[in-house]
Formats: structure tokens, sequence, C-alpha cells
């Protein structure tokens, strides 16, 4: 890559090109249209916000810097019950004894409930740890939405209800990516989750 590639004015074209051209696809590998899958996943967040449920989120790395920023928006703005699972002495413990690949699928395999959702974020979508953790959620009757990027076939967009995949091999642009598409979930759902507590309001 030349540094005229890495011009801010080309990256930013760029980084335009990968989030217009997003895919997202369902439990069954179904490619679903990107507006309808991200109004689908906001209304999962307001049927689970009014029932009490919890929205765990869970990344490696980067994505983990992600997951932070994202709890504090979906707490903050939204007023979900969000958390990540980094907490450093819980995923230590879970690493030393289950093995790294294992931590967060045992934390989420005692704390998840039914009908929490996992929002598990990999940029290449092999991560052992993040996979594991999305196969365990399903199995609990969890529901699983994964941000991936990388190659189409990783492991990771496979194991989601809803699967964000970002057609790029930049960690860059597919974290700062995952992070667009997030604030944009935490947005509208502040908004559309106003407006049905209007239409409440008005028919009471």
């Amino acid at each position: 890559m030349s540094n005229k590639d890495l011009a801010l004015a080309a990256r930013s074209h760029e980084f335009s090109e990968i989030i217009h051209n997003s895919v997202c696809t369902d439990a069954s590998g179904k490619v679903q249209e990107l507006e309808k899958s991200i109004k689908q996943f906001i209304k999962q967040l307001i049927y689970n916000h009014e029932r009490g449920n919890s929205v765990y989120l869970i990344g490696n790395g980067g994505s983990a810097g992600i997951v932070s920023h994202t709890v504090t928006d979906f707490v903050n703005v939204c007023r979900l019950r969000a958390f990540s699972l980094h907490d450093s002495s819980l995923m230590t413990c879970m690493a030393n004894d289950f093995g790294y690949e294992n931590a967060f699928a045992r934390v989420l395999n005692t704390i998840l409930r039914p009908k929490d959702i996992l929002i598990a974020i990999s940029s290449s979508g092999k991560s052992a740890n993040i996979c594991n953790a999305a196969q365990t959620v399903t199995q609990k009757n969890g529901i699983v939405v994964t941000f991936s990027g990388f190659h189409e076939n990783n492991p990771l967009r496979k194991l989601g209800h809803i699967n964000f995949w970002l057609n790029s091999n930049d960690y860059g642009l597919v974290e700062i990516g995952h992070q667009f598409i997030l604030h944009n979930v935490a947005d509208r759902f502040n908004y559309e989750y106003q407006r049905i507590q209007g239409v409440k309001t008005m028919v009471v």
C-alpha cells in the first residue's frame, strides 16, 4: 500500500464503500437487506429491554475496545442492561482454569438467561473464544448477533441469528466499521424507543 493509498481522503472513501457494501445474513446463511437487518436488531433490543433481559458483548484486542464503547452507549443512551465480560480477574481465572478459548463460554454458561443477547465481535471471525461463546449462547436459547470481516466464510459469520460482515481485510477499517454500525444502532434504538413510548402514552 502506498502513501497515497493511506491519504485520509482515500481511506475515507474506502471506508464509505465498505459500510455501503456491508452484508448481513441470517442463521441459515441467507443474505438479508442491510437496513431490514438493522431494524430487526433494534426491534430485538427493544423487546429484550421491555422484558428485563440483558445484552452481553465480547471481543478481543481492538474489538474489546469497541465492546467497551458500545456498552457505554447502550447503558447511557439506550438504558439497556448491557455488560462486557472483560473483567481482568474473571477472565484470567477462566482462561487459567479452562483455557482462553473457553473463557467467555464458561462465564456465559453460568450467567446467561434465555433470550438474553450476545453481541460477538471479531474482525477475522476466527477467534476460538468468540466462536465458542456464540455456540454456548445458542445452546442456552439466547440470541447471537455477530460482527466480523475478512473472509466471507469465516466461522463466526455462521453462528449468529443476525450476522454483519464487512468485506475488507483491513483491521482498522473493519474495526471502525463495526463501531460505526453499533453506534448507529444505539442512536436509532434511542429514537425508536422514545417514539414507541410516546405512542403508548398517547394511547393511555
